[in-house]
């Protein structure tokens, strides 16, 4: 009978985008407290899927920080009152929004709006 050698296990490593260290001046160290509310508002940050921007190219609406300014007040609204799909009205813009998510799914404007069904929300927020 002949023994096999013993192999020592390699560490199993994290799967995904490595933990990227803060990087602060030597000595230095960020306060818990800051530390947890940086990443709290990145949370909070409301994104476009590919979809909604391609929709956004395709059919040239620019979105100006006011747009994007309404469009946050509704999301919170919504998220208020427990909604997790939202028809959000903005002027003649429409925007789907997952609400749990804080992402917009998707983008109409006035012209593609007319005789459009929107599925598969359970909330409008007109703002």
């Amino acid at each position: 009978m002949v023994d096999k050698p013993f192999i020592i296990p390699q560490p199993i490593q994290p799967v995904g985008k490595p933990a990227v260290p803060r990087q602060t001046p030597a000595g230095v160290k960020t306060p818990f407290n800051q530390v947890l509310q940086e990443e709290l508002q990145k949370g909070e940050e409301l994104k476009f899927s590919r979809h909604a921007q391609e929709r956004l190219d395709l059919r040239k609406i620019k979105l100006t920080p006011q747009h994007l300014e309404r469009l946050n007040v509704a999301v919170q609204k919504a998220q208020a009152k427990g909604a997790r799909e939202s028809l959000v009205l903005i002027d003649d813009l429409a925007f789907v929004v997952s609400i749990k998510n804080k992402t917009v799914i998707t983008a109409v404007d006035g012209e593609s709006r007319k005789e459009n069904v929107f599925t598969n929300i359970d909330s409008a927020v007109i703002i």
